[in-house]
């Protein structure tokens, strides 16, 4: 079992997510999807969100995402026109398809596809209702059972878990208490299962 921290705004988590899922089929481990609304995380963990970091930090993330965009060999719209956007709608519908026993992995590629590749705006609901339909989903019944108690307090409940595991930003894979940061650890992740090591925790 591999718990997977991620949101949906963020561009690491989309340039590491085929190699990631890929990561997991292979080695055989089930992933529990738990996507977070990262202000919250970071207001507890010292992060900034992107327009609050300094000018050096911007830039050199942009350095960044050419390489790794180069590096993962997949598409990706350094500026994006509908970023930011408030992530929590598509982020709960995560949470509502997992719980509903539906395999989300199909709905967050199509959602990272609409941001960083086609250049869509995920914050409009009617741009998510109709990739819900699209996927074959009743879009008006999971929009519903995203917005309910059940589904938020899930979600709000992984940022609290997110927080209490040593999150600090998206995407981070936890493997038995282990944090991987960033999808640029992937590899370190699969060095650590090929080796069947210990986990590294810090107290």
């Amino acid at each position: 079992m591999i718990d997977y921290y991620f949101s949906l705004h963020s561009p690491w988590a989309y340039l590491g997510h085929e190699t990631f899922t890929a990561l997991a089929a292979r080695h055989g481990l089930a992933v529990h999807y738990r996507p977070v609304f990262l202000p919250d995380v970071f207001e507890h963990t010292g992060g900034l969100p992107l327009a609050k970091r300094h000018p050096a930090r911007q830039r050199y993330r942009m350095l960044e995402l050419q390489r790794w965009r180069l590096k993962r060999a997949v598409p990706l719209i350094l500026r994006p026109a509908h970023i930011p956007f408030d992530p929590r709608l598509p982020d709960c519908l995560v949470i509502a398809l997992a719980q509903a026993g539906q395999n989300p992995d199909p709905f967050i590629k199509a959602c990272f596809e609409t941001v960083w590749v086609k250049d869509g705006n995920l914050g409009d609901q009617t741009v998510i209702s109709d990739l819900l339909t699209s996927l074959g989903y009743d879009a008006d019944e999971l929009i519903r059972n995203a917005r309910s108690d059940t589904i938020i307090a899930i979600y709000n409940g992984n940022a609290r878990h997110a927080i209490e595991a040593g999150i600090i930003g998206s995407p981070c894979y936890v493997r038995q208490g282990e944090v991987f940061w960033g999808q640029d650890r992937l590899e370190l992740l699969d060095d650590a299962i090929n080796s069947g090591r210990p986990p590294f925790l810090v107290d």
